[in-house]
């Protein structure tokens, strides 16, 4: 077995998938938009923002060498062999590279109402209320071509994320728009106070979080909610990839003292959330997975009595 040093393993993680492919693949990239591409093998993988994610497999990472091992199924020393290629043994020293200018946001036209968007949030049990609220601030809008929900998150009061959710209902399409920057994912409320914060994996288990409070009786105007935009799979040795849109926000309210970490009841959601814990030692954390169903849409479902496919055309007027 042939013999791979320290030295080396750290240039091969130095790779990041999209070099890895332009350089060695460059048939498996398709452009979608932007700066994201995806691959023709693997159609629900998307590569933006120096990252990847394998959406259908719910699994991501940064560099190359987690592409070989987790996607492609190469063996760990093939995967670094194979990455180094022609590179030296010894790393070369980092060259200063020019900073890549940022891509631009392209979230799609706004459609003149958000009926459709509306009746399909209605029908997975969110509050007209909290729907609203989103749509006045400007953090949800209908897509004019697809008609699909846009979910945007704010960089100093201008869009910088824009996560797309399919309204029909026979679709789970669920994907990002082109540019997005996962540091400033979508939230409520767009102004944070207080000193707890509660984390999801996706925006619509956050909204599903403030019904149940409203529900309960309780005031969701002073809930603070993040959606993660996803998770990665932790490593091996437990470890993660830190999800960038909490550092952000812990970043930017330093207030925070308490995270409510809301991640699904599935084995991915209950590893992120024990890798993330171990990375907030700092914090008082609790882990709060729903009490029934996968997520907490699920929970509020079981809560409403709502079973079956959302009904989505037609719609129930604002």
């Amino acid at each position: 077995m042939p013999y791979l040093s320290k030295e080396q393993i750290a240039a091969a993680r130095e790779m990041d998938l999209l070099t890895y492919l332009r350089r060695f693949a460059p048939e498996e990239l398709v452009p979608i938009g932007g700066s994201t591409y995806a691959t023709r093998t693997h159609d629900s993988l998307k590569i933006s923002n120096g990252k990847w994610c394998w959406w259908s497999h719910n699994i991501g990472g940064k560099n190359a060498l987690d592409y070989l091992t987790e996607v492609e199924g190469v063996p760990f020393l093939d995967a670094v062999q194979r990455i180094l290629g022609e590179l030296p043994y010894v790393p070369p020293a980092p060259e200063t590279a020019a900073p890549q200018p940022k891509t631009k946001l392209m979230l799609p036209p706004k459609h003149v109402d958000a009926r459709r968007v509306f009746s399909y949030l209605r029908g997975r049990g969110i509050d007209a209320e909290i729907i609203n609220h989103c749509i006045k601030h400007g953090q949800l809008y209908e897509d004019a071509v697809h008609h699909n929900c846009v979910f945007v998150g704010y960089e100093n009061g201008k869009p910088a994320y824009g996560a797309l959710r399919g309204t029909l209902s026979d679709t789970t399409f669920a994907s990002e728009v082109p540019g997005s920057d996962k540091r400033f994912s979508f939230a409520v409320p767009l102004r944070a106070g207080g000193r707890t914060l509660c984390v999801f994996e996706a925006a619509i288990d956050a909204l599903s979080y403030l019904t149940l409070l409203k529900l309960r009786g309780q005031d969701w105007r002073s809930a603070n909610t993040l959606s993660l935009a996803g998770i990665y799979r932790p490593r091996e040795d437990g470890s993660i990839c830190f999800p960038a849109a909490l550092e952000q926000y812990l970043k930017d309210n330093p207030g925070v003292e308490r995270i409510v970490l809301c991640l699904d009841n599935d084995a991915p959601g209950r590893a992120a959330s024990a890798a993330i814990q171990k990375k907030l030692s700092e914090y008082e954390v609790i882990d709060n997975p729903p009490r029934s169903g996968k997520d907490y849409n699920d929970q509020l479902r079981l809560v409403k009595g709502i079973g079956g496919r959302v009904r989505t055309h037609g719609g129930e007027a604002r």
